[in-house]
This record gives structure tokens, sequence and C-alpha cells, in this order.
């Protein structure tokens, strides 16, 4: 089962991503399903199935239902663009991909999805650090900057909500690291920051700016060691 779900990932991920042209995805968008690119994507899916899957002919039917169910996909996607959101589209996208994927394979060799895995302990800890140390996180991270505004810090010289998904990534990436152990991969990620903010800091008229991403830095890592602290603790005492 493991080989074949690779297998198929692989043959999916070539032909969606490595083997995809920029102007064929224009082509699409432009000409929709009457663009010859649209067709050709589906013959490098087609192709790297059955290289992938050894030209076996007993995955026929299988990978038939993939390239046409891959190509029926995209013409729906293709006229969805640009009345709904690209993120969420191409999100709905490939999980709808991976899920013709994943019954493809259920049918070869059927699995059973263990809920309990799921909901158990384990599983729900790590999701609520998760969720804790993101966005959670953002949230008390604004609650205690309102305290200051400053102009060399107006959010009309930067990208819409950039601090907030700088934080976030921060954050995740100081909770992986000390689940890793890795600490001083964290002093690695602090020592970039500073890098990059140095053209902040050497701009500011005053002290102001420099206190202001001093605490904010401090406040944000504080917030992900503490809790990637305190998830080890818990996961240790289960």
């Amino acid at each position: 089962m493991i080989a074949l779900t690779i297998k198929l990932l692989i043959a999916h991920f070539i032909g969606d991503f490595v083997l995809q042209p920029n102007n064929w995805v224009d082509s699409k968008k432009k000409k929709r399903h009457k663009s010859i690119h649209l067709y050709l994507h589906g013959l490098v899916h087609l192709a790297s199935l059955l290289v992938l899957l050894e030209f076996n002919w007993s995955y026929r039917w299988s990978i038939t239902v993939i390239v046409i169910s891959h190509l029926i996909i995209d013409v729906i996607k293709l006229n969805l663009d640009e009345k709904i959101n690209s993120i969420l589209l191409f999100t709905l996208d490939q999980l709808f991909h991976l899920i013709i994927i994943s019954i493809v394979v259920f049918v070869y060799h059927p699995y059973k999805l263990e809920l309990e895995r799921i909901y158990s302990i384990e599983s729900l800890l790590i999701i609520l650090a998760v969720v804790v140390v993101t966005f959670v996180s953002s949230i008390i991270m604004k609650v205690i900057m309102s305290k200051w505004k400053l102009k060399e810090d107006s959010s009309e010289d930067s990208l819409e909500s950039a601090g907030k998904y700088i934080g976030i990534l921060e954050r995740l990436f100081v909770f992986a690291f000390i689940l890793l152990n890795q600490w001083s991969a964290i002093g690695l990620l602090i020592a970039a920051k500073s890098v990059f903010r140095f053209s902040d800091l050497s701009r500011a008229k005053d002290r102001k700016l420099t206190e202001y991403i001093l605490i904010g830095t401090l406040i944000s890592f504080g917030l992900a060691i503490s809790i990637g602290l305190l998830y080890q603790h818990l996961m240790k005492n289960l």
C-alpha cells in the first residue's frame, strides 16, 4: 500500500509541479477547456503514472480514472478562477486530487482509518499546541503590542498582515526546533530575523522602533518556547 501511494504521489507532483511550465498554466487560464496545454498536461500525468507503475496493465483502469478525474478537476478549477480566493482554490484542487489517489489506493489495498488515533490524547495535545502557538499567540501579541503605535511601523509600508504571518511562521519554527531539541537553531533564527530587520532599525529616528521590535520579538519567541516546553512536559507525564 505504501509503495503504491508513494508512486501515485510522485506521479501527481511531477505532473502538477515539475513538468508544468508557466506558459501552460497561462494558456489554460485563458482558454480553459479549449487549451491544448490542458490535454498535454493530462498526457504528462499519464506518462508519469505509466512509468512509475512500471507499465503494469493491471492498473490501467485506475490510471484512466486518475487522469480523467484530474482533467475534470482542473477544468472546474479553471472556471472558478478569480471567483474564489486563489489560496482556497489551490487547496481544494490539490485536496480533490489526493482524495482520488486515496480512493485508488483503497481499491487495491483496503485500509481502515483509525479514528482512535486522531482522538487520542497525544494527537489532541499536538493540535492544541499548534493552534495556541499560531493563532492564539497572534491575538496575545496583538493585545500586548496595541499599547504602542509607531509611524515607522505603519502597515501602509508593508504587505497586508505580513507581520502576523511572519510571527506565526517563526513561532512554528521555534516550536518544531524545541521538539527536535535543536536549541542552536532557535538562536540562528533570532540572528536571521535581526539581520532582516537591520534596515528598519538603522532608519529609525530614535530608539522607540528598536524597543518596539525587541519587545515583539522577545514576546513571540517567549510564547513559542513556553508552549514548546509545556507541551514536552505534558507529553512526558501522560
